[in-house]
C-alpha cells in the first residue's frame, strides 16, 4: 500500500494544523514492500511563499525490511509516539539500515497490538529538533494511518486468498474431469449376470477407482482399488494405476501376474508415503469360474446358498516394494451367488460417537440384498442411518456387485 499524505486544510482539530518541516518521510509496511515516499509540507500562510526545490534525501526513498526476529519490532510495538532512533543502542539490522539512510525519527504504526508499519523521518530542513507539537502531529497521523493501512492489508490478503481459491477450484474441476474419464462409462453387458456399481468421492476428486476390462476368450476382469490419501495427488496416482491395469491385463490375464507387474512399475515413480490397494477378479461368464488376487484391499464378500463367505487372498499393497508375489485363489459361482467388492469408505465410516460402521455390518448386509443393485442401495441406506444426516464423508466410497442370476445355465468345464 502507498498512502500519500496531502497538505492539511481546514482540520477539525486545531492541533492538526501543525505541520512538520522534514527532509523526508517514508511509510513502510511491516513485512511488505514499502510504499513510495510521501512528504509533509508546512501549511502555507496567508501569502504563499515561493516554492523551492528540496534536496534529494536518502531517508525519503529508503526501503526497510523488518525481519520477524529483529529486536526493533518488539521495541517499537511497545513504544508510544515517535521514537528517536539516534538514542537506541541495541543490535538490529533494520536500525542500522535506517541510520545509514539518514532516518532520525520513526513513528510506529500499530493496529490491534500489531506493528504493521513505520513512519520514518529524516532531519528537519531547518536543522532543528522535532518539537512536542511535531511529535503530537505525527502521533495523531499514525493513529489515523495505522487502521487504514491495516484495512488495506486485509483487503489485499482477501483478494490474494480469493484468487488462490479460484485457481484451486479450477484445478480441481480439471482433475475431476480427468478422473471421470477413467471411470467406466457403462456397465458390461454379460448375459446371465448382473453388474452394478456406485462411486462417491469424499472430495471433488478422490483416490478410489473401479473398472471392467475385457480379456481374450470372453473373460472379464473386475478391479477395485484405493489410493492412500485424497484429492489431486491421489487422483493422479489413480489415473496412472488405471492406465497400467488397462495395458497389462489383456496380456497377462492372471490377476496375480497383473498385480505383480503393476506393483513393480508403480514402485519406480509413486510419491513417498503413498501406495495403492487393489483387488483384481477374472470372470469366465459361461462357467461362473472366478480367479482373484488381492493387493492389500478390503476383502470382498460372496453370498452363497450356504451363507456369506470372505474371498481371501494374500498380497502387499502396490507401490511399496518391488518383486512382490500375489496369491491367486479360484472358485465357482453358482446361480444366485453375489459378490460385493467395496472400499474402506464404507466399513471405516464413523458416527457421531466415533463408532465405526465395521466389517461385520458389511458382511451382514452382503447376505441380505436380493440383487446387486438392491444390495448397494441397502448398504448406502444403512450407512446413512448409522452416520446421521449431518455426517461429513470421511473417505471415498466404491461399491461393485457381481451376481450370477438365478436360473442361468450352469456350464460344466472351462473353455
Amino acid at each position: 500500500m502507498s498512502p500519500r499524505v496531502e497538505p492539511l486544510a481546514g482540520p477539525q482539530d486545531p492541533k492538526l494544523a501543525v505541520a512538520v518541516e522534514t527532509s523526508g518521510l517514508t511509510m513502510t509496511e511491516n513485512g511488505r514492500t514499502p510504499g513510495r515516499s510521501s512528504w509533509l509540507r508546512r501549511k502555507p500562510a496567508a501569502e504563499p511563499t515561493p516554492a523551492r526545490s528540496s534536496p534529494a534525501v536518502p531517508a525519503a526513498a529508503a526501503k526497510f525490511d523488518l525481519a520477524p526476529n529483529d529486536p526493533i519490532i518488539g521495541y517499537l510495538q511497545s513504544s508510544v509516539g515517535a521514537v528517536d532512533i539516534t538514542t537506541l543502542s541495541f543490535d538490529s539490522p533494520a536500525l542500522a539500515a535506517m541510520r545509514e539512510a539518514g532516518v532520525v525519527l520513526v513513528v510506529p504504526l500499530v493496529s490491534s497490538g500489531e506493528l504493521i508499519g513505520l513512519l520514518s523521518l529524516g532531519p528537519r530542513l531547518s536543522e532543528g529538533g522535532y518539537s512536542t507539537d511535531d511529535r503530537h502531529l505525527l502521533a495523531t497521523l499514525a493513529g489515523y494511518a495505522a487502521p487504514a493501512m491495516r484495512v488495506g492489508q486485509l483487503v489485499n490478503q482477501q483478494a490474494v486468498v480469493a484468487r488462490d481459491r479460484e485457481r484451486i477450484e479450477q484445478e480441481l474441476k480439471v482433475a475431476q474431469l480427468i478422473q471421470q474419464q477413467f471411470l467406466p462409462k457403462q456397465l458390461p453387458d454379460l448375459p446371465g449376470w448382473e453388474v452394478a456399481a456406485f462411486y462417491q468421492p469424499a472430495r471433488t476428486v478422490g483416490g478410489d477407482f473401479y473398472d471392467f476390462i475385457e480379456l481374450p476368450d470372453g473373460r472379464m476382469m473386475l478391479v477395485v482399488g484405493d489410493v492412500t490419501d485424497k484429492g489431486v495427488p491421489a487422483a493422479l496416482v489413480m489415473a496412472s494405476t488405471h492406465a497400467l491395469l488397462r495395458s497389462s491385463a489383456p496380456r497377462l490375464i492372471s490377476p496375480g501376474q497383473v498385480l505383480a507387474r503393476i506393483n513393480d512399475l508403480l514402485c519406480v515413480d509413486i510419491p513417498a508415503h503413498m501406495f495403492v490397494t487393489c483387488l483384481a477378479l477374472v470372470l469366465e461368464p459361461l462357467t461362473g469360474h472366478i480367479e482373484y488376487a488381492n493387493a492389500g484391499h478390503d476383502l470382498p464378500y460372496i453370498r452363497t446358498a450356504d451363507g456369506v463367505v470372505e474371498l481371501r487372498a494374500t498380497g502387499m499393497p502396490l507401490g511399496l516394494m518391488v518383486g512382490m508375489e500375489y496369491e491367486v485363489k479360484a472358485r465357482e459361482m453358482a446361480p444366485g451367488d453375489c459378490i460385493l467388492l467395496h472400499s474402506d469408505g464404507l466399513a471405516e465410516a464413523h458416527n457421531s460417537s466415533r463408532e465405526m460402521f465395521g466389517f461385520p455390518r458389511v458382511s451382514e448386509l452382503a447376505g441380505r440384498g436380493p440383487s446387486g443393485e438392491e444390495l448397494i442401495d441397502l448398504c448406502l441406506t444403512e450407512l446413512s442411518a448409522f452416520t446421521g444426516a449431518d455426517h461429513e464423508q470421511e473417505d471415498d466410497i466404491t461399491l461393485v456387485t457381481l451376481q450370477r442370476l438365478p436360473g442361468s445355465a450352469q456350464v460344466a468345464g472351462r473353455p
